[in-house]
């Protein structure tokens, strides 16, 4: 609490008039009162001391019990007693704003602004009661009486764009490899881990229906999904509805292209009409949204097949929702981290061909390590967003979870462009992934970058050298909280008043996180983006490669990456054994992975690279054994682990 500071006598010209402003003219009247009855000097005096002492915040003795006070002539005790009664008044008002700015003063050191005196800070009171606070309350009743930021979104436009030259015109479609020979399987898991490109080629040469398919892979969904908590809701009967328009397109000759007849899923912030969209969230768990989102639309266009809506962690932070916790197919003992969760989850475990995540802060990056998939954190506005549960307009990206990185460039394809209602989209000029001449390249590596990564890329030919990206802004981590936590509170402002943040899964995360936002203040918000700037810039300028690899989950580089825009994609290396595994073995596996990193707008050098890699390895090829931990690893029903530390996704 804050300790008031005595009155001195010295300062006493400057103190009146600042906190009891109307001192002056009462002292006036007062003292031509004293001349006109000609008080006595001593009698006056002592009133003017019982004056003075009023003001003082540590005195405790009353005026009237002065025992040192001289006794006054009964001709003037009236006189006396009026003045008394004033002073109480005017000390009572001067006691009043002194505990007033003291509050105030508080306040303020939260902002750390506490560098006014009483006067500016009770002119900071009467401004913000005046002015600020209606503006306030009207801009709140205009934009902010619904949660999740769908509506009414910023003018503020962050384009992470470094060349002078905007990229202008129409984006041309990516070649598709070509793919003969392909057979289909005797056995449904062995179709359910083809990549997209080979069951494309057995929807086109007739194969397989697509109807087929999507029966596969629900019924992979509800097979593992009681062990895996990755499923929010089974489109399951959109998912046959589309699936047949497609069988019957093609019937009548016409081929959408690759992904015609694929299913999928999508993280469940992305809004389909008719069916819920949870954001994960106790709060909104019965929460339809009739709004088509717009990377619903391009899929739906390209033929695909939405067979669930996938685990999001509650309002896109980690793996915790409202039904559980999202599993790692990899080692069922532990979680999947988030917030994509279910996307990672699924892809991994073989019960989706691909699915849709997203990515503020890790999302895409961290559970596709843990669960060791491929998958792409594009350039920031690559993929429209509208339709989509919004934490930061300058930071929130979608993006493909797949197990090859040819899906993932297959999928961009379908996906990107200008979406008409994200301002922050763009119609990006990438070259086609396809057609890139990686020998041409040269590829940095950092300290952490995986080595098997650097040799099998110098072996193809690409030019590999030592790398460092060097920036001097210390406060890397600090800017990324203050923008998305900031941003996340815009748009769950109703939520927050409302006291919903209490029934909140975990307290330590979004609730924690937005109460302390709540007292950022708008300079301090606008420094940490001219520092994002001073970020972007400097990394610009040490960006000297044409990629780099490095560790995909280092938190520091995870929030440069995404203040920064720059695209990454995640791919599986390798596996190592887990901690502390049982005395006679188990099949369960530690996923071991890297991150290809490229300027924004270079997404098609992260996928050549990530191409080039699988096509001379097969770690992507895994399947996680979550039929089979080996014959003496057995798993408490439910799994029980030590919940790691979790970070905001």
């Amino acid at each position: 609490m804050a300790v008031m500071q005595p009155i001195r006598f010295s300062n006493m010209a400057t103190w009146f008039p600042a906190m009891c402003p109307d001192m002056s003219c009462r002292l006036t009247r007062f003292m031509s009162s004293l001349l006109l009855v000609q008080l006595l000097f001593f009698s006056s005096l002592a009133v003017g001391s019982d004056f003075l002492s009023q003001c003082q915040p540590q005195q405790q003795d009353c005026p009237n019990n002065n025992n040192n006070s001289p006794v006054l002539p009964a001709s003037h005790r009236l006189l006396a007693s009026t003045v008394q009664e004033m002073d109480s008044k005017i000390g009572s008002e001067c006691s009043k704003n002194v505990v007033e700015a003291s509050q105030i003063r508080r306040a303020l050191t939260l902002l750390d602004a506490n560098f006014f005196n009483d006067t500016k800070v009770l002119e900071i009171a009467k401004g913000a009661k005046e002015f600020n606070i209606p503006i306030i309350r009207a801009n709140r009743k205009l934009v902010a009486s619904v949660n999740g930021g769908l509506h009414n979104p910023s003018p503020f436009i962050f384009n992470p764009e470094w060349s002078k030259e905007q990229s202008q015109g129409k984006t041309n479609k990516f070649h598709h490899p070509s793919t003969t020979g392909v057979r289909r399987p005797n056995n449904d898991a062995d179709i359910a881990f083809m990549s997209v490109l080979e069951l494309g080629e057995l929807i086109k040469t007739k194969q397989i229906t697509s109807e087929e398919l999507t029966r596969i892979f629900l019924k992979r969904l509800k097979r593992y999904n009681p062990v895996l908590e990755a499923v929010v809701t089974y489109t399951e009967d959109l998912a046959y509805k589309q699936a047949k328009e497609a069988d019957k397109l093609l019937s009548k000759g016409v081929y959408l292209g690759t992904l015609h007849g694929i299913p999928y899923g999508l993280k469940d912030i992305i809004s389909v009409p008719h069916y819920k969209t949870t954001w994960g969230s106790t709060t909104f768990k019965n929460q339809v949204l009739n709004i088509e989102a717009w990377v619903y639309k391009r899929l739906k266009a390209a033929g695909a097949v939405l067979v669930a809506k996938l685990v999001s962690g509650s309002l896109a932070y980690d793996d915790i929702w409202f039904g559980g916790r999202t599993r790692n197919p990899w080692n069922i003992e532990e979680f999947s981290t988030g917030s994509s969760a279910g996307p990672a989850a699924c892809t991994s475990a073989g019960m989706v061909p691909f699915a849709i995540g997203s990515e503020t802060a890790g999302s895409i990056t961290y559970p596709a390590s843990r669960c060791g998939v491929t998958a792409l954190r594009p350039t920031f506005g690559t993929v429209g967003r509208t339709g989509v549960l919004s934490l930061s307009e300058s930071l929130d990206k979608l993006g493909p979870f797949c197990r090859y990185a040819t899906d993932c460039a297959i999928i961009l394809d379908a996906i990107r462009g200008k979406d008409p209602d994200d301002h922050s989209s763009r119609d990006i000029m990438f070259e086609d992934p396809f057609s890139v001449d990686i020998t041409k390249l040269t590829v940095g590596y950092l300290e952490d970058a995986d080595k098997e990564v650097v040799h099998v890329l110098e072996s193809e030919g690409v030019k590999v050298v030592p790398f460092k990206l060097n920036y001097t802004v210390d406060s890397v981590q600090g800017i990324l909280n203050f923008t998305m936590d900031v941003d996340m509170l815009a748009h769950f402002d109703e939520w927050q008043r409302s006291g919903k943040d209490g029934d909140y899964e975990a307290q330590d995360q979004w609730p924690l996180e937005l109460r302390r936002a709540r007292v950022v203040s708008a300079v301090d918000y606008l420094q940490a983006q001219r520092a994002r700037g001073k970020l972007i810039r400097e990394v610009k300028e040490s960006f000297t490669v044409d990629a780099f690899i490095g560790n995909a989950t280092d938190w520091e580089r995870v929030c440069m990456g995404n203040l920064v825009g720059l695209p990454v994609i995640v791919v599986p290396t390798g596996f190592k054994n887990i901690s502390d595994p049982p005395s006679n073995g188990t099949r369960r596996r530690t996923t071991v992975n890297t991150g290809i990193y490229a300027p924004p707008n270079h997404d098609h050098i992260a996928l050549a690279l990530a191409m080039a890699y699988q096509s001379v390895t097969n770690h992507h090829k895994q399947r996680p054994p979550i039929d089979n931990l080996g014959p003496n690893d057995t798993i408490p029903d439910p799994p029980t682990v030590t919940i790691p530390p979790r970070r905001h996704a």
